[in-house]
């Protein structure tokens, strides 16, 4: 356990990831954001909102369906960074593509580029699901645990901090270069940064444990029956995935603000690009406090909050009178989204023991990827056969009920033992 490790470890190790996070973000959240950058993109090449809103929301797809697959095999492990350093590098590559698609669009035209640009998404994306539950793993094996929400936070405001960087350099990028050539040069620096990112990540000291017997070798259907003993024992949990899918719903407007506001504002190019830059800082600013918060105020009452925040940008983008109302609605949705990614990752492990702690992650994300496929789906199928209003409107729904679930049935977790024996 690191907190036996030497104090200089956990500065190395402190600083190579929050590089590794802070140039991934420059890459992902800014110059290739799946919020703004990827649907501005997707919109030269088709008019289906459910199209457009499916690949906004591949990353948080790709980030939870694959997770639960792995978990079994991750829980084994004596070190989590050689699989973390393989799925990443195919998480990161395809940015590559898309600057390829982007250039080759004259020649090969929009169905085709389409299509290229959907299954290197889709790669993307699941990659880094393949990635999620050794990665988060590896950083709970080398952080200590009074510092895990803290270290979530600077990291964090780290992604936003170089991501808010990469956004302005997209607005300029977007404003002076015609279409497609400016999504050339966002997907190849993107990618450029991307694998920066990846030397740094490879800097990280772990060191070996011993492989935990209890889960190793084990089969399908034995994995199978200690997750369904998870779920019977842990009544807390439950409510926890009930309101982590309500919750999913919720943020699913998310991927619809920005072709919601082109559609509605005519929004430019450039525009969408300062929408990002806002996202961004406001992400970066509550990241650098919502680590400390969380550990004073409670990891439930901040979901709560974020929740709150959700319905309430959802009603300002809907009542909106002009663009400019949605520098609000992406401030209050950069508010979110860091309170969402920190407070999740250190809400999980408080729910189980470390031996249980790769199958309460790959749980709490897998099980509600249902959800988060199909709701973009369904929410963009809703807008073209109906409005934007009533997908909305559904998505706010969903938040109030989620915020029912944390105020009532669920209860702030605590470092808890194991709940089952080993099979």
């Amino acid at each position: 356990m690191l907190s036996h490790e030497p104090q200089g470890k956990l500065r190395h190790n402190s600083f190579v990831n929050i590089m590794d996070g802070a140039l991934f973000g420059f890459g992902v959240s800014g110059l290739a954001s799946y919020v703004t950058i990827i649907p501005l993109f997707l919109s030269y090449l088709t008019e289906s909102t459910a199209l457009i809103g499916f690949a906004a929301g591949l990353f948080h797809i790709g980030w939870q369906v694959p997770q639960l697959l792995t978990s079994g095999y991750v829980a084994g492990l004596s070190r989590f960074k050689p699989t973390v350093l393989a799925m990443t590098l195919i998480e990161r590559v395809p940015f590559f593509g898309l600057a390829i698609v982007a250039l080759a669009l004259p020649v090969i035209g929009t169905d085709a580029a389409l299509v290229l640009t959907l299954i290197l998404l889709c790669v993307q994306s699941l990659a880094g699901g393949f990635t999620a539950t050794a990665w988060q793993s590896m950083i709970s094996k080398i952080m200590p645990a009074h510092f895990l929400g803290s270290f979530f936070g600077i990291q964090s405001a780290a992604v936003n901090l170089f991501g808010a960087g990469g956004a302005l350099l997209a607005s300029v990028i977007l404003e002076r270069l015609a279409y497609p050539q400016s999504f050339v040069w966002l997907f190849a620096i993107a990618g450029l940064s991307l694998m920066i990112s990846f030397v740094f990540l490879a800097l990280t000291f772990e060191p070996k444990s011993a492989p935990r017997d209890v889960v190793a070798g084990l089969g399908w259907r034995a994995f199978g029956r200690r997750l369904q003993r998870i779920l019977r024992a842990d009544r807390n949990f439950r409510w926890f995935l009930v309101a982590r899918s309500l919750t999913s719903l919720s943020l699913t407007a998310i991927s619809f603000y920005t072709i919601f506001g082109i559609r509605r504002f005519d929004m430019s190019p450039e525009f969408v690009g300062g929408l990002t830059s806002v996202l961004l800082l406001s992400n970066m600013l509550t990241s650098s406090v919502i680590g400390l918060v969380g550990e004073r105020w409670g990891l439930r009452r901040v979901l709560i909050l974020a929740n709150v925040l959700t319905v309430l940008a959802i009603a300002i983008a809907l009542t909106a009178e002009d663009a400019r109302w949605f520098y609000l609605v992406f401030a209050l949705t950069g508010i979110v989204n860091s309170t969402q990614w920190s407070t999740i990752m250190t809400i999980t492990v408080k729910f189980c023991s470390v031996a249980d702690r790769p199958f309460y992650i790959g749980m709490a994300n897998s099980l509600i990827a249902p959800v988060t496929v199909f709701a973009p789906i369904i929410g963009g199928w809703l807008v073209d056969a109906v409005s934007f209003e009533l997908s909305f409107g559904i998505f706010a729904l969903a938040g109030l009920l989620s915020i029912a679930v944390f105020l009532f049935p669920m209860q702030e977790p605590s470092h808890g033992p194991a709940v089952l024996a080993a099979d």
